[in-house]
């Protein structure tokens, strides 16, 4: 950084946004600065053929309406100087989001340990008016063999276990001509694989974690104490309780 200006020939740099300290950055303030791995100074011909991609009408409108639906998640955007001031839990922006592009068939692709949790979610999307179709991750009862799976890798060993099927749900949703689907706690990799195969926009409602209650977050906020040991290197896998 010269003369607090941040010079732009690091073109070999990896962008590394989530390690930026700036205070008034560049990406989101005019005459802003970045850090030298700054994408928004040294990426601009990839950003430019990026933003191409929103000459798409139909692109251009979902990104649209996405944005117009992130400002309405927020109260008194009028009063300056303005305080953030959120009031709408996810759940309800998926109704107002998929009503604004409108979408009349929702797809609903979800753990089979959340069962309750996608039938909430059902009961109010039927409520708002919308025809929904849902499939759980077990669907055809593949076994787990399949996909090279054996008994020491299952989660009940020595017993049958059917594999959770991503694609399976993706391809049935796609059958049913889903206008958008919603996520509800599908693993880590599985999760991927049903955006890989979807054909309709998909936005996750529940991330899952085992352990905090689908709250994935809560690792991140506690690296000082209870997690802590999530920032020495490798990850040990804790002892089985006996």
């Amino acid at each position: 950084m010269v003369g607090g200006i941040v010079m732009r020939d690091q073109m070999s740099l990896k962008p590394q946004c989530a390690l930026c300290s700036v205070m008034k950055k560049v990406c989101m303030a005019e005459n802003g600065v970045g850090p030298v791995f700054c994408p928004t100074l040294n990426c601009k011909e990839s950003i430019a053929l990026a933003i191409k991609e929103y000459e798409s009408s139909e692109i251009r409108e979902f990104a649209r309406m996405a944005s117009v639906q992130e400002a309405e998640c927020y109260a008194n955007r009028h009063i300056k100087p303005y305080v953030s001031h959120p009031v709408k839990p996810r759940v309800q922006e998926i109704v107002e989001f998929a009503r604004k592009m409108s979408y009349t068939k929702l797809g609903v692709a979800f753990c089979a340990g959340l069962q309750a949790e996608a039938q909430a979610l059902t009961e109010i999307l039927n409520a708002q008016g919308f025809d929904v179709v849902s499939v759980n991750c077990k669907v055809g009862g593949t076994p787990k063999e399949v996909i090279g799976i054996i008994e020491d890798e299952k989660i009940r060993i020595g017993e049958f276990e059917s594999m959770c099927s991503p694609i399976v749900q993706a391809n049935l949703l796609n059958r049913e001509n889903s206008d958008f689907n919603i996520l509800v706690g599908l693993c880590v990799g599985h999760d991927s694989l049903f955006f890989k195969y979807s054909k309709a926009f998909t936005t996750v409602l529940i991330s899952k974690d085992r352990v905090l209650a689908h709250n994935p977050a809560g690792a991140l906020y506690t690296t000082g104490n209870y997690y802590a040991r999530l920032l020495k290197p490798g990850i040990d896998p804790p002892a089985e309780i006996l």
